[in-house]
């Protein structure tokens, strides 16, 4: 199972983190895990390439499947902005996977 944390300081979204692995299917065709790796990788990259802002990223796929990723706050309104859109984005597309396959992917 996919465990899911969302962090937020005050009224922005600072990070998230995922552990475990979801289990839904074989290697290579678990559609919940790779629903969850495309956003998160797509978000990370979204919030350098469009936001501007460099996330720090910790990542072990080999142990059980972890990535956290924190976001700091920029001094640029419109990159700041940016990166919460993505960020809530990221948490929505979550949230919908969690509804639908909740044996698999668990928002904490």
């Amino acid at each position: 199972m996919i465990q899911a944390w969302i962090y937020r300081e005050a009224d922005r979204i600072s990070g998230f983190k995922l552990t475990g692995h979801a289990d839904a299917g074989e290697y290579g065709k678990d559609i919940v895990c790779a629903a969850v790796s495309v956003l998160a990788i797509n978000t990370v990259n979204s919030i350098e390439q469009i936001a501007s802002v460099m996330p720090l990223v910790d990542s072990d796929d080999d142990n059980g499947g972890f990535l956290s990723v924190n976001v700091p706050e920029s001094k640029d309104r419109e990159a700041e902005q940016k990166a919460q859109v993505l960020l809530a984005s990221f948490e929505l597309g979550l949230r919908d996977i969690s509804k639908t396959y909740d044996k698999y992917l668990v928002m904490n």
